[in-house]
């Protein structure tokens, strides 16, 4: 029997590519999920996409938990996977339950503010709404925080994204 020898910092190494292993299943599950109910959508030939928020439309209210699930085909999904992944993946960085407690205020906050506020007779659908609230999420939390991990975060994030915001304003 050969017992492992571990050098120091080796055993939290090992954990940290554990932790960032089960991450990323935990991130790819809920994609597969997304592609899973676009296929799904596909073959129904979009009737699930009614499932949207309808705001002030009591049952467009179903919608809040529904939209981020559905996109209009899979261009939208497309452009919401990556995103989603990136930003989604950070905000995972902080921990599981973080990101549920985030995506589920999100989803809340977000959906419930444009069934109120949203044009009427409409339907909106997609996960931009979450992506749009890790951005926020993680702009902040370095601010809030004080801590200089987050706060950097947040810098790379504004510039990032400020940059993308900025050159597709100049393109238009």
């Amino acid at each position: 029997m050969e017992l492992k020898s571990y050098e120091p910092g080796t055993r939290k190494r090992d954990q940290l590519l554990f932790t960032l292993k089960e991450n990323a299943i935990f991130l790819f599950g809920i994609v597969g999920i997304l592609w899973g109910i676009e296929i799904l959508d596909f073959i129904l030939r979009g009737a699930l996409d009614n499932f949207g928020v309808k705001p002030r439309h009591i049952p467009g209210l179903f919608g809040i938990l529904t939209a981020p699930f559905l996109h209009l085909g899979f261009g939208h999904l497309i452009s919401n996977t990556v995103p989603f992944l990136i930003l989604g993946g950070i905000v995972l960085v902080g921990g599981r339950r973080a990101f549920i407690a985030v995506s589920f205020f999100i989803i809340l906050v977000g959906g419930g503010a444009l069934w109120l506020f949203g044009p009427s007779y409409t339907n909106h659908i997609g996960a931009s709404s979450v992506i749009f609230g890790y951005l926020g999420f993680l702009m902040s939390r370095g601010i809030f925080e004080k801590s200089g991990f987050w706060f950097a975060v947040s810098v790379g994030i504004a510039i990032l994204y400020g940059g993308m915001v900025f050159l597709s304003l100049i393109h238009i």
